[in-house]
């Protein structure tokens, strides 16, 4: 129902006092009757304000009033004059001030007799509503049962409701393209605030483009392994037929999903053996049939991938965030290893790490305690498949220790000291400090003599003086006298590689 139709209505005499922007043509939405001051807190939005003006003492109440329900969206107050004798002007300057329609309500005409108008008018509406609805949803089913792809179906509601719709999921992975993935900077965005939202169906505002999100399903499961149905626009200034349009892809589209996830999950036993004969030394042919048994190519150049989500519930969530990763590069070829760990075998693509760094990134806001660490090995081939998960188990191993919420660490960043002290325990690196750096920490620590500071630096120019004293500002005699300093300290001979390689150690284990 309109809210011109019900001005229209000559039993209730209604009279329109002030006109915001295109209400007499915006759908009424929740009848709320009250008579307190500020009625915020009751409102969601779109609601029209029965009120006997109980609540005003002074002017300045009017201005109190409105302010709370236009905050929450409330978009029209029907005022009954029977207690003033009149709807105060202030009442009238306030609405015009916060863009509120108000409408008055005859003394003669009870409230109640509002509230039943409105609720009859309206169940007119909603069985109109729910007989296209059912339409809607027997034709989508149809459509499905057919063959028609979700994608067919996301255009069919696009085209419908004027406003491009899209299914990703938080990890930025393209379901349904809709007219074309969006940009990097954009999925961020919707990403973090689906993850971060009070409630949903959420508004997410990427570079000045609104942004509707609506979860697939029932909305009450871990975001993280959620899909989203994305869709231009505002939905809050959408008429109840879209969305209700969109509601129903959403339901579509949950069952599209059960149907993919029956798929994976068939297939998991298969990537799991094929998993098992890399890891006992199978032959290479037996390996590769298994594989493509599970899906995947073989014959290309592939990356190996160990990953574990530490206190984050079920494993079910690792390996659905591990999958849904895989399957923007190609099949979803995963399994537990024999350590527990989640292995993923991904076909080779240029710039793989940094694509998994941005994908796994993207959850770090929904991960609350939970740590997601991830190791990736470099391109091998599937006869080299066993030495490519040991380079990603030791790149995990460095990922784990991290303190980040995500950390993807890959096998050529550990080629080097990074290996060597992420095997070392903790307790171990710290003594190795205290006895090598211990003296030049207390110095530094009693005299504030940046001390360490020139090591640093002195280091990293690769023992130049000059290099040294020009980026610490610093005359090249002051950086000379500091490190005989540093020298006399440590008992070292930093002209001397050994004596270097242990300083270096140790400034890397603070």
């Amino acid at each position: 129902m309109l809210l011109s139709e019900l001005l229209d209505a000559p039993e209730l005499g209604l009279r329109l006092l002030h006109l915001a922007d295109e209400a007499l043509e915006r759908p009424i939405g929740r009848l709320v009757t009250t008579d307190l001051l500020e009625p915020g807190r009751y409102l969601s939005g779109g609601e029209l304000v029965l009120t006997g003006l109980v609540w005003r003492r002074s002017e300045a109440d009017s201005e109190t009033f409105v302010t709370s329900m236009a905050k929450r969206g409330a978009t029209t107050i029907l005022a009954g004059k029977a207690l003033l004798g009149t709807v105060p002007v202030d009442l009238l300057e306030a609405c015009r001030r916060h863009h509120v329609t108000l409408v008055e309500v005859p003394t003669e005409v009870a409230f109640a007799d509002v509230t039943e108008y409105v609720a009859a008018a309206g169940s007119v509406d909603r069985g109109a509503r729910l007989s296209a609805s059912l339409v809607r949803q027997r034709q989508m089913l149809s459509s499905i049962a057919s063959g028609r792809s979700l994608d067919e179906l996301a255009d069919r509601i696009t085209a419908e409701i004027g406003h491009d719709c899209r299914v990703i999921t938080p990890t930025g992975r393209h379901v349904v393209p809709g007219p074309g993935e969006l940009d990097e900077e954009i999925l961020d965005v919707i990403s973090r605030r689906f993850l971060t939202a009070d409630r949903t169906p959420a508004l997410a505002d990427a570079g000045g483009t609104p942004y509707s999100l609506f979860p697939v399903g029932s909305g009450l499961g871990n975001r993280l392994t959620a899909w989203v149905l994305v869709i231009e626009g505002d939905h809050t200034e959408w008429s109840r037929d879209h969305v209700e349009a969109v509601h129903e892809l959403c339901a579509i589209a949950a069952l599209d999903r059960a149907r993919r996830d029956e798929g994976r999950m068939a297939l998991r036993p298969l990537v799991a053996d094929a998993l098992a004969l890399v890891e006992t030394g199978a032959p290479h042919a037996e390996v590769a049939a298994r594989l493509r048994q599970a899906g995947a190519r073989s014959d290309l150049a592939m990356v190996v991938a160990v990953a574990e989500l530490r206190d984050d519930g079920p494993s079910e969530v690792a390996i659905t965030l591990l999958e849904d990763v895989a399957l923007t590069v190609g099949p979803a070829v995963v399994a537990p290893g024999r350590d527990g760990v989640l292995v993923a075998l991904l076909p080779f693509v240029p710039g793989l790490p940094d694509q998994l760094r941005r994908a796994f990134g993207r959850l770090s806001p929904g991960l609350v305690r939970a740590r997601l660490g991830v190791g990736v090995s470099g391109e091998t081939s599937v006869d080299a498949l066993a030495g490519a998960l040991e380079e990603a188990r030791f790149a995990h191993r460095v990922a784990r220790a991290a303190t980040t919420p995500v950390s993807v660490v890959t096998s050529e960043e550990v080629a080097s000291h990074v290996l060597l002290l992420a095997t070392v325990p903790d307790d171990v690196r710290r003594t190795y400090t205290h006895r090598v750096l211990g003296p030049v920490l207390e110095h530094d620590r009693r005299t504030h003599g940046d001390l360490l500071t020139t090591l640093q630096e002195f280091l990293a120019c690769d023992g130049s003086w000059s290099r040294a004293a020009e980026a610490l500002h610093l005359h090249v005699n002051t950086v000379r006298y500091r490190i005989e300093r540093i020298e006399q300290l440590t008992g070292r001979d930093l002209s001397r590689l050994e004596d270097r390689v242990d300083v270096f150690l140790a400034l890397k284990s603070l």
